[in-house]
């Protein structure tokens, strides 16, 4: 039986490159190198025929532990609540009020980047606090 080494996460969007870019400013990503003969990805990205320019993007943990995120452009735009989230663990081991200062300020590092408020969810006796928000395309996460 075979096991799984590696997961990567994929999005459906409208702007893969724009929505790949906030992740990488989210979570420290980078963007990895262009295949082997091109300078840049925009070099790469012209030598594609014209409909599938601007259809992928993609960001890796610069650290290699992370999973890889891929963006894909889609023709639909999103409707209904993602079925699958990430969770930004910023506030781990944290508790109260300190936990809440610590979202506060990811959150307000994230709004300027593009992202969207939507609620803070306060600790209820079984889970902490945490900031249920949505990227530059809608899609939502949370920070806790």
């Amino acid at each position: 039986m075979a096991s799984v080494r590696q997961v990567q996460v994929t999005f459906d969007c409208a702007e893969p490159e724009r929505v790949a870019r906030f992740w990488c400013e989210v979570l420290g990503y980078v963007v990895p190198p262009p295949p082997e003969g091109f300078a840049t990805w925009a070099d790469f990205d012209r030598a594609l025929p014209p409909e599938r320019q601007g259809s992928a993007f993609a960001c890796v943990d610069p650290s290699g532990v992370g999973p890889r995120l891929y963006f894909q452009r889609v023709p639909e735009g999103k409707v209904v609540k993602n079925r699958v989230h990430l969770d930004v663990r910023v506030g781990t081991g944290l508790v109260g009020e300190e936990r809440l200062t610590v979202l506060e300020a990811e959150c307000a590092r994230l709004v300027a980047l593009g992202a969207t408020r939507v609620q803070l969810l306060r600790a209820d006796g079984e889970n902490e606090s945490c900031l249920a928000m949505q990227d530059v395309e809608g899609n939502e996460f949370c920070l806790d």
